[in-house]
């Protein structure tokens, strides 16, 4: 008969959940983003003013984060661009090359 407890499978996988479920915010203000595969992970990310956003592209081909009538960081293949989060810069994003990849990000006071 099993017990009422958890087991240690349950316990990994919900810990595992809780990890994939946090927002992209590293200790020292940096939002790290990966490009890879075509797709910004996390897609969605929150912030607050003054953090960085740092895209690191694992791709092969170049990438840029844009917003439409607004900034654009240009990340080359293989590197990293950045950003200085301001107030106003909630919304989406996308890659002016490939527009089908799709972020967005969300500013916190």
């Amino acid at each position: 008969m099993r017990s009422a407890g958890l087991t240690r499978r349950q316990v990994l996988l919900t810990g595992a959940l809780a990890i994939v479920a946090t927002d992209a915010r590293a200790h020292n203000g940096t939002i790290h983003v990966t490009v890879e595969k075509m797709a910004f992970t996390p897609s969605q990310v929150t912030t607050r003013p003054g953090d960085t956003i740092e895209w690191t592209n694992k791709d092969r081909v170049a990438h840029t984060a844009t917003v439409a009538g607004g900034w654009e960081v240009m990340i080359p293949a293989g590197k990293v661009g950045s950003r200085v989060v301001e107030a106003t810069d909630q919304g989406d994003y996308y890659c002016r090359l490939h527009p089908n990849m799709k972020g967005s990000i969300i500013v916190s006071a």
